[in-house]
């Protein structure tokens, strides 16, 4: 059942009599939800309701309801590219400067500028586009949240990116919101859950005709049966992922899936490899990730090259690793990320394994300088 699931990530009691109850309003429920973030109050039990619906349910009605009534001003599709140019843009300055930068600005836009749209008068097809839209600002809301290692707010926000993709007939979108729920609970170590979740996000993908989408997908439940011991079935969809990325073109598309690079791909199955105990697959692809498919943004090589750090020692090759993470703290200046944080957390606590090399102390002198 995906109660139990939902109600942890919810932190609310979902067992009593609900069979009569309406679904919450998604709309209202995300920007209850915005408003509770950027007002730091406790949150709301009515904020939380759209997890009835979530992941099994949908409301299909959601758009239609909001068709020609009454609003405040009429919406087009201008309002709709610019709640999508105001993604990209603050996705660009979270992808290089980490989450913890920018989410304030995104919250406060999808409250005040996206809700006044979403309230406002539009026809059906506008409404499913705004929709989809919204969807798309709440997940990067989402994602810079776990980001800045706030997990149960990301999975609030996760959740009702979901929905909303799912109302907008968006199957590609809600399959990505189901990626970043697979992908956390992955990370905070909710095995099976992260593999129905995965499982989920890959059926819904093989509707889709997008390669980099299908490649995005299988990865995340290729690392889910990685992480749960399922060798056969992690390897048969790296396969797969890597079958689908080599027909992707480079340049990235317009939706988040199609943003999923070859670096990206690269690197996800770097630590796949090493997840399956293959040290060498996982540092060629990580070296793949850094050289071939140079990935552009601080955060991203940053956390790679923590990654490849750590292999390149567990291969014993530790002058490598200690100059790999020299070049990370180099990159990671300036960057305001969880993921950056557990690098160098990671990595100092390795350190003390490397005895008498003048290249680890100095490391970490430069880790404890940055605390």
């Amino acid at each position: 059942m995906w109660l139990p699931f939902i109600e942890q990530v919810l932190a609310m009691d979902l067992s009593e009599d609900n069979g009569d109850r309406q679904f919450a309003d998604t709309v209202t429920s995300v920007m209850l939800l915005g408003g509770s973030d950027v007002d730091r109050r406790q949150f709301l039990a009515a904020s939380a309701a759209v997890g009835l619906a979530a992941l099994d349910l949908t409301d299909a009605e959601a758009v239609t309801r909001r068709v020609n009534r009454p609003g405040p001003i009429n919406v087009g599709m201008g309002e709709v590219a610019a709640v999508r140019t105001m993604t990209t843009t603050l996705g660009d300055a979270a992808s290089e400067l980490g989450g913890g930068h920018a989410r304030h600005l995104a919250v406060r836009y999808l409250t005040m500028d996206v809700k006044r749209w979403l309230d406002g008068r539009y026809t059906e097809r506008i409404g499913r586009e705004l929709f989809a839209a919204t969807s798309e600002l709440v997940h990067l809301i989402g994602w810079m949240a776990r980001d800045e290692g706030n997990q149960g707010l990301s999975q609030k926000y996760h959740l009702h990116s979901y929905r909303l993709a799912a109302e907008a007939g968006q199957n590609e979108l809600a399959a990505t919101a189901l990626r970043g729920l697979a992908d956390q609970a992955i990370d905070l170590g909710h095995i099976p859950t992260a593999v129905r979740l995965a499982e989920a996000c890959e059926q819904r993908g093989r509707k889709l005709t997008n390669p980099k989408a299908l490649a995005y997908y299988r990865n995340t439940y290729a690392r889910a049966a990685a992480a749960d011991g399922d060798h056969t079935t992690a390897a048969r969809l790296l396969t797969s992922a890597q079958a689908a990325i080599e027909h992707a073109p480079a340049l990235p598309g317009q939706s988040w899936a199609s943003h999923y690079s070859h670096g990206r791909w690269a690197h996800e199955s770097g630590m796949i490899h090493a997840k399956l105990g293959d040290l060498a697959a996982a540092e060629e692809h990580l070296h793949l990730a850094l050289d071939i498919h140079g990935l552009d943004r601080k955060r991203t090589r940053a956390i790679v090259l923590a990654d490849l750090g750590h292999v390149q020692l567990k291969r014993g090759n530790t002058e490598s690793a200690l100059a790999t993470w020299s070049e990370f703290l180099d990159c990671a200046d300036g960057v305001q990320s969880v993921r950056i944080n557990d690098g160098l957390t990671n990595i100092a606590a390795r350190l003390p394994s490397i005895p008498d090399s003048p290249a680890a102390a100095e490391l970490g002198e430069r880790i404890t300088a940055r605390a």
